[in-house]
């Protein structure tokens, strides 16, 4: 691991790299990992970027990139300021990072930074409830890529009715404003594509079980995640455990933890992998992500601890 100094919007960050990657951290407002690249692609950062002089969104600074939350979405508890400098903890792989307690909430975000690999980032995201009563929240980890691209959420291996299968296995969320009709949502046998170019206006949907990962195709770099689901928990949001959202000019991934009292004094973890993969078709056929797309990514999973 390679780890040098930078500035993000006039601020303090880090950049952490490997010979396949790089990554930028912020240490004086977040925690918040800003910039992802591959090394072996195009190069571009495949996280969304907004612009210096962005306007707040409910008092809050979206900045792009990779976030820490804690659902459900509520306006004054979600939008709470990440202004201010962070503990930074340098560790052998990467950075530990800590921001002040939320004043509203009590609450303390972390997040852990790690080059598990070459090619992998393990990301620890922490909420500690420093407050006097229990938080009832769940850990939800959201990254923000750049629009252009094709999103694939894929489905559990299908069963066989006349072999005995004969119960449903995931329930498919939409929100209120979401338009299943629309070329944006593309129905796969093994996956649900989604062409961010084809939004035209805000789209979300979840679901209650998925096989833990999902990917982001863009410029012939495909940006991977994963992370654990806990069989039997409740999950916020009519039980979500992952959501995807898209307004045509970012595309969203997002796993939640369970939803459960975060009691005073307690911290709960939640451990997202991530990854940049180059060279694989874009995924918006059934040929293309059961051909090369989807065994490439499931070759990444088994590399990691």
């Amino acid at each position: 691991m390679k780890l040098s100094k930078t500035d993000y919007r006039g601020g303090e960050a880090l950049v952490l790299s490997t010979p396949a990657l790089e990554l930028v951290v912020t240490t004086s407002v977040g925690p918040r990992v800003v910039s992802l690249r591959s090394k072996k692609g195009k190069a571009d950062n495949v996280f969304l970027q907004l612009p210096d002089d962005e306007q707040r969104y409910h008092g809050y600074y979206l900045r792009g990139g990779h976030r820490l939350w804690h659902a459900p979405e509520e306006i004054v508890r979600s939008y709470q300021p990440d202004d201010d400098p962070l503990e930074v903890k340098l560790l052998p792989k990467g950075v530990a990072l800590t921001q002040p307690v939320e004043p509203l909430t009590g609450i303390q975000k972390g997040m852990k930074i790690e080059l598990a690999g070459p090619r992998t980032v393990k990301v620890t995201h922490t909420l500690a409830n420093r407050g006097t009563w229990a938080v009832e929240c769940s850990p939800w980890a959201v990254t923000m890529l750049r629009g252009g691209g094709y999103a694939v959420v894929p489905l559990l291996p299908k069963g066989d009715h006349a072999r005995g299968d004969l119960l449903p296995n995931y329930t498919l969320i939409p929100w209120t404003f979401t338009d299943l009709s629309l070329p944006v949502w593309q129905m796969h046998r093994d996956h649900i594509g989604v062409d961010v170019s084809k939004a035209k206006s805000a789209q979300k949907i979840g679901l209650s079980n998925y096989p833990g990962w999902s990917a982001y195709w863009i410029d012939g770099t495909t940006f991977v995640k994963t992370a654990p689901i806990t069989p039997g928990a409740v999950y916020p949001d009519l039980n979500s455990c992952f959501e995807t959202f898209t307004n045509g000019t970012v595309l969203e991934l997002e796993t939640l933890g369970p939803l459960a009292p975060l009691e005073p004094g307690r911290t709960v973890t939640h451990v997202e992998h991530w990854s940049l993969l180059d060279g694989l078709p874009r995924p918006d056929s059934d040929a293309a992500f059961a051909g090369k797309f989807a065994p490439a990514v499931q070759a990444w999973l088994k590399t990691i601890d």
